[in-house]
């Protein structure tokens, strides 16, 4: 992931305020497992009664409670409550029952109301043990009755706690001790449930409506949760938004580098990746990158922030459930350990198979015309469907172990979910965990197992990119062999003349030299010609001198100017260079033309085509110029495409002009009406010609003859028919002796 990352580290302030967004989404969701909790033991079982201490009392009740607390803990609550002074009475009056203290339980600390919450709890259930109708409290009483000699005849017509208010303060402390050293082994819980049916019982008694209070109480948490699960939904939205912005700028960024890197290649770097596999690392690799950093904040950083608090959740619940979430964890753990075993193989090789895939539908496409004319069709579209079954194998695999989790995963929640439900609900019957609390914990366990089924998604997906970054950054890190020196300078002006000083070349890797001790000067204002058997090295020749690859021995220099101290971008500036394929790009005729000069008039493009004798076939289109020229010039013929590269040379107006067997599609009328025109309008440009045919080259001002990598032969026409044999043996093939 980090390798994926790393192609987003200019952005890592964006980064870092998306991960903050997501501990504020998490707290969001994990805090409505809460709420839920306190509607149902709160506000339903409770009827809204949050504390198990009262916030208001009445005068006689308080005067109750205070029968069974120390001094010390009498003057405990003398410190929080405090008399009302919108009640009934202004407290001078004793006698006045309607007297009420209240507290602001909301505005205590935790340890404020823990020390209240200590003195209060056991003389709230020893008054309500003493009042109640249940049959516990029916058992006390009559323990308490024993205890000052009472019958059960006399206990059912007496108030016991008029009893205690007889007592003197002996007595009432010897009863006191004995009852709570009984009270004191009831657990927290149930002196809480105690507290809290008191509190209820007591706020009845100051005529508060308890249906009233119910619906407060559920309005204010429906207003609370909602907030809080709107502000989740906008910090969701804001995460996805920035999550696919940064991942979709972030696809961009690295497809500029990738295509700025590959055109910064020269020949010998384009050569150790195909063609196929370049597109794929632009297209599909960049894709993979692209998809993976749009859900990894979503899921891969959200999903253990979620099940980290979702842990902590369960640790501090009361549930004391946590080894069910364990044997779910366990049991995800095992599910993602058996699919990345068996998966993960897969998808490490799918990007390869679908560089294959291209790489055969490239060649396919590419090579039609070849394909029909030599009747392979049946033949290559049996290697298209072994490509297209392997890559189908693979894929169909891959999905398959991904649709087989999903039901798996959903059968472990479900299991999980019946278990906690099941442990839960012997919990509640032996009233050590209330209903809104295994609920709580039900959807923090649900919030871990999904948390683990989004890692383990995330798992599978990312050793694919992960081999998608690795490849992308291949490209990136690429060593480029011809770069630009530190202290390159422009080229000033200057004729164009071209000095091969004993100049070798070896292609990277090769064991033996292409080009052999170079040693010529083409100048300006002439015509230089290069013949020679096919691989002779011709291409290679002319291939060094724009620097789409650079010379291993030797030195190659303009007008005195060795190339290599030259900035790249302002030597190719001086040349016209034409291929051997005449490649056009998809737009009109016009747009090919001015393809090396942008800015050129419609009069100096016309004058292009008019010297490249193109003008005759342009006129004959309904559209001219404008024209539509479909993508690599495929509806025009091999001639036309000739053409038009070389109007494409002209047009730019360089001071050099290379053509690579550039008139091999000609007829010869056309060939030799363009070599006029050229030399008419490139008096002062050195030309450099590549060609096969004598005819093309015997005016040339000096015609070099290749053999082997080397330069066997040098002159005009007339000089090598007279002492090259090699020349010669080429003459003689193509020509008559009379018009050699």
């Amino acid at each position: 992931m980090f390798k994926v990352l790393r192609f987003a580290k200019d952005k890592w302030y964006v980064i870092i305020f998306i991960i903050l967004l997501l501990f504020v989404q998490v707290y969001c969701e994990l805090t409505l497992p809460d709420y839920t909790s306190d509607i149902v033991d709160v506000g339903i079982q409770n009827k809204g009664v949050e504390y198990p201490i009262p916030e208001k009392i009445s005068k006689e009740t308080l005067a109750d409670l205070e029968l069974f607390m120390s001094e010390d803990e009498r003057l405990i609550v003398d410190k929080y409550y405090k008399a009302d002074s919108n009640s009934s009475n202004d407290g001078n009056d004793e006698s006045d029952q309607n007297y009420v203290y209240n507290v602001d339980i909301a505005s205590l600390t935790d340890d404020e109301f823990d020390e209240l919450k200590a003195v209060m709890l056991l003389p709230e259930m020893m008054t309500t043990l003493l009042t109640s109708d249940s049959d516990e409290a029916k058992a006390m009483q009559g323990q308490f009755a024993k205890g000052v000699g009472l019958t059960e005849e006399q206990l059912e017509k007496v108030d016991l706690l008029d009893i205690f208010r007889q007592m003197n303060e002996v007595q009432l402390n010897g009863v006191l001790t004995a009852i709570q050293k009984q009270l004191d082994q009831y657990p927290e819980y149930m002196l809480e449930a105690s507290g809290i049916a008191f509190v209820q019982k007591e706020y009845e008694k100051l005529d508060t409506d308890m249906n009233d209070y119910q619906m407060d109480y559920l309005k204010r948490m429906a207003v609370k949760m909602l907030g809080i699960a709107v502000l989740a939904l906008i910090v969701s939205i804001v995460v996805g938004f920035l999550s696919s912005k940064l991942a979709a700028y972030v696809a961009m960024d690295v497809r500029r580098k990738v295509f700025s890197k590959v055109m910064s290649f020269s020949n010998a770097e384009i050569n150790n990746f195909s063609t196929s596999s370049l597109i794929t690392r632009c297209t599909n690799d960049v894709q993979q990158v692209q998809m993976v950093l749009t859900i990894f904040f979503r899921i891969v950083v959200f999903a253990p922030i979620m099940g980290g608090g979702a842990i902590l959740k369960v640790i501090n619940s009361a549930a004391s459930m946590g080894w069910t979430v364990v044997v779910a964890v366990v049991a995800v753990i095992v599910l993602i350990a058996i699919l990345m075993i068996v998966a993960m193989p897969k998808f490490k090789i799918m990007q390869k198979l679908i560089d294959a895939m291209n790489l055969v539908s490239r060649e396919i496409l590419t090579g039609l015309p070849v394909i029909r004319a030599f009747g392979r069709e049946e033949y290559e579209e049996e290697r298209f469907e072994r490509a297209s079954t392997d890559l189908m194998k693979t894929q169909l695999f891959t999905s398959g172990a991904m649709a087989l989790m999903a039901p798996t995963m959903m059968f472990i929640m479900n299991v999980v979910s019946v278990l906690i439900v099941w442990v839960g609900a012997s919990k509640i019957d032996m009233g050590t965990l209330q209903v809104g609390e295994m609920m709580a914990f039900l959807v923090y366990a649900m919030h871990i197992v999904m948390s683990f089924l989004f890692i383990s998604m995330v798992a599978i997906i990312l050793p694919r990119a992960a081999v998608a970054a690795d490849r992308i950054d291949e490209v990136l890190n690429s060593k480029t062999l011809i770069l630009d020196k530190d202290d390159a300078k422009d080229i000033a002006g200057g004729k164009g003349e071209i000095v091969f000083d004993h100049v070798s070349f070896a292609y990277p890797n090769a064991k033996e030299e292409a080009l052999k001790d170079i040693d010529f000067t083409a100048k300006a204002g002439q015509t230089t010609a290069i013949i020679g058997s096919t691989g002779c090295g011709k291409s290679t020749l002319v291939n060094l001198i724009p620097r789409l690859f650079d010379v291993t021995e030797g030195s190659i220099s303009i007008d005195g100017v060795d190339i290599r101290d030259v900035k790249m971008k302002e030597l190719r500036k001086k040349i016209g260079f034409v291929p051997q394929k005449g490649t056009l790009f998809s737009g009109t005729i016009a747009s090919n033309i001015r393809f090396g000069k942008p800015n050129a008039s419609m009069e100096e493009v016309k004058t292009a085509a008019e010297i490249a004798q193109a003008v005759e076939f342009i006129d004959e289109k309904e559209k001219k110029y404008d024209s539509e020229v479909a993508q690599g010039g495929n509806n025009v013929s091999g001639g036309q495409k000739q053409r038009l590269a070389i109007a494409r040379a002209i047009a730019k107006k360089p001071n050099i002009y290379i053509f690579d067997d550039s008139f091999s599609a000609l007829d010869y009328k056309t060939d030799a009406a363009l070599r006029r025109a050229l030399r008419q309008n490139m008096k002062d440009a050195t030309v450099i010609i590549v060609a096969q045919r004598i005819s093309t080259i015997m005016q040339a001002d000096q015609i070099l003859v290749l053999e082997d990598g080397q330069i066997v032969g040098k002159g005009t026409h007339e000089e090598l028919m007279k002492n090259n044999e090699i020349y010669q043996q080429i003459a003689e093939s193509q020509i008559s002796q009379k018009e050699a």
